[in-house]
């Protein structure tokens, strides 16, 4: 895109009244548009390094454009030509431009990352974010990772751009999360992080929900594999850094949909046998603390019915989460004296309010949904916590005080996750008593502690609990409310 017209320009000023009289351009005709998007393009890269130094400077000249008249008469027309830049162009000033003009005008119009999916925008992210330099482009590299975060986060991925993304690719950018960050502004590599989250959140929508039907002879297409968790699951080990500032971000964490790309990249983590263990203790202790008070935190919502609401979705996908990390990571082994799991003690007197059991010891919820207390009683029946239960009955029994609660021994109900979710749609909920499980055969109690710990399946969890954890979404910039807020 070079353009012929020269220039000499003497200080800042001159160069923002030179590029007001290229926006300003009439254009009658799509020649016209493109010489003058052309113009654009060449007058910036040419001045780049003088003139447009800072990220204020590159969003100041992306807006000229975008609120002229060439781009609001042809909105369409432009869009397409410059992502044609984008697919075309090589040159590291002008991608530069290209990306940011997209990645603005698409955080105000999700037209713009449709068009970019339509035009096969999303392998040549992938491309470009691998093959250039981050420590020679670093905000080059940033405005990629940026503007692949905005396409992805808004729509659902087709299969042929996931599967661009290879495992050199993720572990490239997880390789990025373990160097140290020279930006004060992001001394976490959250952009990056934000990546791998959207990722897993595209494989995890791809691996529920079914392909339509074609009438094409070609063979059907391969599952799809989920490289995020792959990528921890063969190499998490090398990759501790990334769990950390996990955690760390969740707890700092006040927007809905980041909150909820966390968890469910979390939830798959605890469900899979490879990366259950994958976080170190210590920071196990603090994500259960970040849990149970976010859900202490979130304020009742009497309009909830079963998870329509924002409040009540994200309730449910951190009980979902609290489950298969109470039960598959190491966390129920450490940390509480004589024997116990941390904070066991804490951990059972949330749920039980959650549950709206009785003698909870807080009256700090009013009526909640059902969906809300099946999965507190879901977490209830970790063999940790419940060994937790069964210590305080013995106890009121001894004083000659009704328990009030689930019946204990061999008249126990033991109901899995997965016939948990059957529940949830109404169908019929199976149950094997103490004394069942006890004369099972190793396979049958194998397969029954996989089905509990919601391992049937091979991402780990029952089809109904993933569908339900993949399911929650919110729209980005939406907070999610708190009780201090409210107090």
């Amino acid at each position: 895109m070079e353009f012929e017209v020269s220039y000499s320009l003497e200080n800042e000023q001159q160069f923002w009244d030179e590029l007001d009289d290229i926006v300003c351009t009439p254009c009658q005709s799509h020649e016209a548009i493109d010489n003058a998007l052309r113009a654009y393009l060449s007058f910036t890269t040419n001045f780049k390094e003088e003139y447009l130094q800072s990220d204020y400077d590159i969003a100041r000249c992306s807006y000229k454009l975008l609120e002229s008249a060439i781009f609001t008469s042809n909105k369409d027309y432009v869009r397409r030509q410059i992502i044609y830049g984008l697919l075309q162009e090589d040159d590291a000033p002008t991608l530069h431009l290209i990306a940011a003009f997209l990645l603005f005008d698409g955080r105000s119009n999700d037209e713009t990352f449709e068009m970019m999916r339509v035009e096969g925008v999303f392998p040549r992210l992938v491309e470009l974010i691998q093959a250039r330099q981050r420590e020679q482009e670093p905000q080059l590299h940033r405005l990629l990772l940026e503007l692949m975060y905005g396409m992805s986060r808004m729509q659902r991925l087709t299969w042929e751009d996931l599967s661009a993304v290879d495992d050199t690719f993720v572990l490239h950018l997880f390789q990025i999360i373990e160097q140290h960050s020279n930006d004060a502004s992001d001394p976490y590599h959250y952009h990056v992080i934000r990546v791998l989250l959207v990722l897993n959140e595209q494989y995890l929508v791809a691996s529920t929900v079914p392909p339509p039907p074609t009438t094409s002879p070609n063979p059907p297409r391969a599952p799809l594999t989920n490289r995020v968790i792959k990528a921890l699951s063969t190499h998490g080990a090398h990759h501790k850094t990334f769990g950390e500032n996990l955690i760390l971000l969740l707890n700092r964490e006040s927007e809905t949909s980041l909150q909820l790309l966390i968890l469910k990249l979390l939830y798959l983590l605890f469900q899979t046998p490879a990366t259950a263990e994958y976080f170190y203790t210590n920071d196990l202790f603090v994500l259960l603390d970040v849990i149970l008070r976010n859900l202490l935190d979130l304020p009742d919502d009497s309009d909830d019915h079963g998870g329509t609401t924002p409040v009540g979705a994200l309730r449910h996908t951190y009980l979902r989460v609290l489950c298969p990390l109470l039960a598959n990571s190491q966390i129920g082994r450490q940390g509480g004296g004589g024997g116990g799991g941390y904070k066991r003690e804490e951990t059972v007197k949330v749920l039980r309010s959650l549950a709206r059991r009785q003698g909870a010891g807080w009256a700090h919820f009013r009526p909640l949904d059902g969906t809300t207390i099946r999965l507190a009683e879901r977490c209830l029946r970790v063999p940790w916590l419940r060994a937790q239960e069964d210590a305080e009955i013995n106890t009121n029994s001894n004083w000659g005080i009704n328990g009030g609660g689930e019946g204990h021994g061999d008249g126990v109900v033991v109901v899995s996750p997965v016939e948990d979710d059957a529940a949830e749609e109404g169908e019929p909920v199976a149950a094997m008593s103490e004394s069942q499980i006890s004369t099972a055969s190793e396979g049958q109690r194998e397969l029954l502690a996989r089905r509990m710990l919601g391992m049937s399946q091979s991402t780990g969890g029952s089809e109904l609990s993933v569908a339900a954890v993949a399911a929650q979404t919110e729209r980005p910039g939406v907070l999610t409310p708190s009780k201090a807020e409210g107090a």
